[in-house]
């Protein structure tokens, strides 16, 4: 009997189906744990997600919005984007807070990581608390065509309760916060 721990996947052969600056596809032959033959397909991410949550001294935090296309619907999110990889986290966690928001902050906090959809794709993501703000002018990319608004804490935490924001790093970010806020920790 094998240890529910190890790994029970045994890789048959790989072929790339797709590459880009961003993503690759690869589709796997496989034997499953319970030995049959399948294939498997799994997305390998090139950059790290980032989450910036930030917070004012009032609790209040600020959202990005804007439509997201594999989606084909508008989202509300903590700023957030990718990170190369080899590069501090936590230099791209400023660079997204100034680019989306107009934001600096003082003060960063890891809140953890995450694994955005472990079941098709390695992407990790890194979660921050931003405090001390200090605000300037907002530089989006061209990509990027947003909306930007400040609201009280508690309600971005109602907007996570009630299905409006359903982003997995926003809501990560959002409830862990609300947590520490509670604990009296921030």
């Amino acid at each position: 009997m094998a240890k529910k721990e190890q790994n029970t996947w045994v890789t048959l052969s790989s072929e790339i189906k797709y590459n880009n600056p961003w993503i690759k596809l690869t589709e796997h032959k496989v034997l499953n744990p319970a030995g049959n033959e399948g294939i498997y397909g799994v997305v390998d991410f090139k950059n790290m997600a980032i989450g910036v949550l930030p917070l004012d001294e009032d609790y209040n935090t600020w959202l990005v919005g804007q439509w997201r296309f594999p989606l084909k619907a508008y989202s509300w999110e903590i700023p957030e984007g990718g990170g190369p990889l080899g590069i501090d986290p936590l230099e791209s966690a400023k660079r997204e807070l100034k680019e989306e928001t107009g934001l600096i902050a003082g003060k960063y906090t890891e809140l953890g990581g995450i694994h955005t959809s472990n079941s098709v794709c390695n992407e990790s993501g890194l979660l921050y608390l931003a405090q001390d703000l200090t605000l300037t002018e907002a530089e989006p990319e061209e990509s990027e065509d947003l909306q930007l608004k400040k609201i009280p804490f508690e309600e971005a935490y109602q907007m996570v309760m009630d299905g409006r924001i359903t982003d997995s790093l926003s809501m990560v970010a959002i409830l862990k916060v609300k947590i520490m806020i509670e604990k009296g920790l921030i």
